[in-house]
């Protein structure tokens, strides 16, 4: 299996620029598979986007999974890397279109265990702040946290950013 890592943080945490140095380490070559959707009038989110799209120079060939990201996976193993950016849009749109989000991260992990190529994935920590108001927020946040541990655990090394600094928290060896 190729080497898996998560990279986990709080809002505008550093967390996608260091995803995109680790997956441009092995060979200064990398795929980015986007988990966003930008719905008709969301401005806001398709600045994102381009704002991401900006960063991100010739080295990287764009995919788009929005919901199947067990399928891009297997749809771009090979020799050069992959960032997932990012597990809570993905869970977000799972969410949104009634999929069966369980079901989902289950296929998502037994995809991980066969793959060649190193996969970087990068997710949100929405546990941090306090209990949300409405049931959406709070079954959101849960899902959220069931998601992240179980990536979490089946990933070989797992990053937190926090304020543009990494720590690691599961380490693994330090070759990728």
């Amino acid at each position: 299996m190729g080497k898996s890592i998560l990279i986990t943080g709080g809002a505008r945490s550093g967390k996608s620029g260091l995803a995109e140095r680790k997956a441009l380490q092995p060979c200064g070559r990398a795929i980015y598979i986007a988990t966003s959707r930008i719905y008709d009038g969301d401005t806001d989110m398709a600045a994102r986007v381009a704002a991401h799209r900006a960063r991100r120079g010739a080295e990287w060939t764009e995919t788009e999974a929005p919901t199947d990201l067990s399928g891009a996976l297997l749809g771009t193993d090979g020799d050069l890397p992959r960032l997932v950016d990012c597990l809570t849009l993905w869970l977000t749109n799972l969410m949104l279109d009634e999929a069966d989000w369980h079901q989902e991260t289950h296929r998502l992990i037994r995809t991980l265990a066969t793959q060649k190529a190193p996969v970087i994935f990068v997710t949100n920590e929405v546990g941090l702040g306090i209990v949300p108001d409405n049931p959406l927020a709070r079954a959101f946040r849960d899902a959220a946290g069931h998601v992240n541990q179980a990536v979490a655990e089946a990933c070989d090394e797992v990053w937190l950013a926090v304020a543009g600094q990494p720590m690691r928290v599961k380490p693994g060896d330090s070759a990728f």
